[in-house]
């Protein structure tokens, strides 16, 4: 995976010359893009990270942009500044999901408190999603039965209910109950029962 870096989108020059430089000088990686358009055409091959955004940039707002990336499902942190910021600007910005909404002239502090909280969440999102995917490959490698029988688990079943339902020997439900416990690499029934959650996420 790429190095997780800051995509500054701004049409001020000098407005991402100095954010880049912020970041690059406290040793986090930056990407500078002069509109919207320009970061959606760099599209997928960017690092994966957080976005920094002005509002209003032409053609395409920080808003706008912000509505097109959920459209394609992403669902990268965006922090957003403007120089003209009101109320309502704001709350629609929240609403629409930002990580954070940053007013002009805004601190030094203030922007790498706002990106490394946003780098730090998209992290632990990326490492949930790799979990999530080694935890879907094997369960499909369960049989039929084994996945009955592990969901009857989660669900909190006796091993006796189980077999009842499926119309099995509680003999029988141990061998499955063994089975998925080796090939979903769980030590215990209560890390099955986690990986059943965040199989489910998303």
């Amino acid at each position: 995976m790429s190095e997780a870096a800051v995509h500054v989108i701004d049409d001020d020059d000098g407005v991402r010359d100095s954010l880049s430089f912020l970041l690059d000088c406290s040793g986090i990686a930056t990407r500078t893009y002069s509109s919207a358009a320009q970061f959606l055409a760099a599209l997928p091959g960017i690092a994966p990270g957080c976005i920094i955004t002005d509002v209003r940039m032409p053609d395409m707002t920080g808003l706008e942009l912000l509505d097109e990336l959920k459209r394609r499902g992403l669902d990268t942190p965006v922090i957003v500044v403007t120089g003209h910021a009101d109320v309502p600007m704001a709350i629609q910005a929240l609403h629409a999901g930002v990580a954070d909404f940053i007013e002009k002239p805004f601190s030094d502090e203030a922007i790498l408190v706002a990106v490394r909280a946003a780098l730090a969440r998209q992290q632990d999102r990326s490492e949930l999603e790799a979990e999530r995917s080694q935890i879907v490959a094997r369960l499909a490698t369960l049989s039929g039965r084994e996945r009955e029988v592990m969901d009857g688990l989660v669900e909190g079943k006796a091993n006796k209910v189980i077999a009842f339902e499926l119309d099995i020997s509680a003999r029988t439900v141990e061998v499955y109950r063994a089975n998925a416990m080796t090939k979903m690499q769980a030590r215990t029934l209560s890390e099955l029962v986690r990986m059943a959650m965040i199989a489910r996420i998303g």
